[in-house]
């Protein structure tokens, strides 16, 4: 795999994306994120912005550009949860979960694409959720913002394919996060008896699979949907 690409991962201080982040820097990359605050992994250059605001997006992702030259790699993996139930949930708690999950990683694709079809190559990887397909009780905004990237990834692939650029979706399950931690153990236990695998994922198995789908061995791979949910979400 070509190592020395500029890469983009947004939400990169924790959880799913710092691995992700961490991962590509270990392959030698240059990799940047856009992010509102948090501590960055070591070699992660870091672009303050909002990807609710488009002018915003657009300064981070210049500043990038300056830094580290035009960007190869994004991995859109940024997103918030409101969990309510459907009765309860206002329409703020709706708006705001798809402003960040779908509208703002639109806003980062629109912005990367420019650059990418320039060069007549990319690789964008959407992070969405086994939620997205599978779906959640109090998740409504949060599972509907997530089912939508597979859309968004199939439509940029139908328009870019032929540019040499690809867009897959990365739908993880249950990760071992700082989130997934302060579950209640009996709330863990219903959970992991629910995955085939009986574990929740190590972060840095779903970052194997994205450096996978930005590497020159998934060229041929566009308009995907990879679960790395140890079976939870099979034939959703």
């Amino acid at each position: 795999m070509p190592a020395g690409r500029t890469v983009v991962v947004t939400g990169a201080a924790r959880g799913i994306g710092r691995a992700i982040a961490e991962r590509f820097v270990a392959n030698g990359d240059r990799v940047a994120t856009v992010y509102r605050g948090g501590d960055l992994p070591d070699g992660v250059f870091g672009a303050v912005g909002d990807i609710t605001d488009t002018a915003a997006v657009d300064a981070a992702f210049s500043a990038i550009e300056a830094e580290l030259g035009p960007v190869e790699v994004l991995v859109a993996n940024a997103g918030v949860t409101r969990d309510t139930l459907l009765l309860r949930m206002s329409d703020e708690d709706f708006e705001s979960v798809i402003d960040v999950n779908l509208t703002g990683t639109f806003r980062c694709v629109r912005r990367v694409t420019k650059g990418m079809i320039r060069m007549r190559r990319g690789r964008i990887v959407l992070v969405s959720s086994v939620i997205g397909l599978y779906g959640g009780a109090g998740q409504v905004n949060y599972a509907s913002s997530k089912a939508a990237l597979v859309g968004m990834a199939r439509s940029v692939t139908r328009e870019l394919g032929s540019r040499g650029i690809t867009a897959n979706v990365v739908a993880p399950g249950f990760i071992d996060t700082a989130m997934t931690a302060e579950l209640p153990a009996e709330r863990q236990e219903t959970y992991k008896a629910q995955i085939p695998a009986g574990r929740f994922a190590d972060p840095d198995e779903v970052a194997g699979v994205v450096q996978f789908l930005a590497s020159d061995d998934a060229a041929y791979v566009s308009g995907a949907v990879i679960p790395v949910d140890g079976g939870l979400g099979m034939g959703h």
